[in-house]
């Protein structure tokens, strides 16, 4: 009985931390680059980062995954695309958007690009270059 309750919560923690580096994205709540900046930083936290976006959104979705990989911080993992059924309230029936899911991982160098552009922001400059 005990192996079975570690299971279940082995697979609760696997959900718990998939949930965690998922973004949601929204074409009108927030700017394009919070959400280049925040996929960033989940992949500092979590080695990959989910973006996440319904209908009109996918288009900011891809937009930064694409700004990512020509930066050199992420590679495709995953796309996985589908419908859902959204209630529509205007019409009292369920109406279908378009999902989209890109999961994005770590390159090799993201913590070197990410150590340089950081050392380049604040001015940082190397022990070893002031001699």
């Amino acid at each position: 009985m005990e192996e079975i309750t570690e299971g279940v919560n082995a697979i609760n923690l696997a959900g718990d931390s998939h949930k965690k580096n998922r973004i949601q994205v929204s074409n009108t709540k927030k700017p394009l680059f919070f959400y280049v900046n925040l996929a960033k930083r989940y992949m500092q936290q979590h080695n990959e980062v989910e973006l996440s976006a319904l209908g009109m959104a996918i288009a900011t979705v891809v937009t930064i995954a694409e700004i990512l990989k020509n930066n050199g911080l992420a590679v495709e993992k995953r796309i996985m695309t589908s419908t859902v059924d959204i209630k529509d309230d205007s019409r009292g029936r369920p109406i279908q958007k378009a999902k989209i899911e890109i999961m994005l991982g770590k390159t090799e160098n993201f913590d070197e690009l990410m150590a340089a552009a950081a050392e380049e922001r604040d001015g940082v400059v190397d022990v070893d270059e002031q001699g």
